[in-house]
């Protein structure tokens, strides 16, 4: 009986342990998993935002269309062109002139977001491509016209006609500012983008070619424009005129509105 009793309380003994050793030891499945960081929840949901934005815009240089690819969660770069065409007939200093603007451009932006948001600073360049603005002129013969404050007479056998230019810095620096994300971080797919700023294109640059016969009076002492030093100063003249006219021109007003989509 002695015996007995000595082992039933062994077995006892041992099966206290046993639960005691459970209890203490983590339950299969329920281990305790180390805490979410703030950190990797951000990352995570940085991650899941858009990555790449595309959009179109119709601004001061035209119509055209952009893409964006974010760089960190404050930054984005972004690209586009832009197409603008007019064709106008104007008259200056009795010349008659066909002008065509022909704005093609590229642009390139740097977009700083300092509050991860939709307001944004975007430092950047833009470049033409071709001759943004081109004219050609033609002078009846027998007509009057003024080249550098000279009055001359077209040749009625051979009359005055040319062609001008005028070009801006081929590259110009750009800043803007702005209110919208081509890629938004708050997981829209849509936005409307605005951007306010200039261009520094610098001094414009006319070039004025004129070929034919001009004369001091309707048929009296005609002379080539390209042979004659005194015609030829006074065209450069003319394109000073034409320069001091456009000063304004060297910051260019920038102003879009545009549709973007995320993805």
């Amino acid at each position: 009986m002695g015996k007995l009793l000595r082992h039933s309380a062994v077995l006892t003994l041992l099966f206290a342990l046993s639960c005691f050793t459970h209890a203490q030891s983590p339950v299969s499945g329920l281990a305790d998993a180390p805490p979410t960081s703030p950190s990797s929840s951000k990352a995570s949901l940085e991650a899941s935002e858009p990555r790449v934005g595309i959009g179109v815009k119709g601004s001061f240089l035209g119509g055209g269309a952009e893409v964006a690819v974010r760089v960190t969660h404050h930054t984005n770069v972004r690209a586009g062109f832009n197409m603008f065409t007019y064709s106008r007939d104007f008259n200056k200093d009795s010349i008659a002139y066909n002008g065509q603007l022909n704005f093609k451009s590229v642009e390139a932006h740097y977009d700083i977001y300092p509050f991860a948001g939709k307001f944004h600073v975007s430092p950047g360049v833009l470049a033409y491509i071709g001759n943004p603005i081109t004219a050609t002129a033609a002078v009846p013969g027998g007509e009057s016209f003024s080249l550098g404050g000279t009055t001359y007479y077209s040749d009625s056998g051979t009359p005055v006609t040319g062609n001008g230019k005028i070009n801006f810095n081929r590259a110009a620096p750009m800043a803007t500012i702005g209110w919208g994300n081509l890629v938004p971080r708050n997981h829209s797919h849509f936005s409307v983008p605005v951007e306010l700023g200039v261009a520094f294109q610098g001094s414009p640059k006319a070039t004025l070619n004129l070929a034919g016969n001009v004369c001091d009076s309707p048929g009296v002492n005609c002379r080539s424009v390209a042979s004659d030093p005194t015609v030829q100063s006074n065209v450069v003249a003319e394109q000073t005129k034409v320069n001091n006219s456009m000063s304004f021109f060297k910051a260019y007003p920038i102003i879009s509105v545009g549709f973007g989509y995320s993805f």
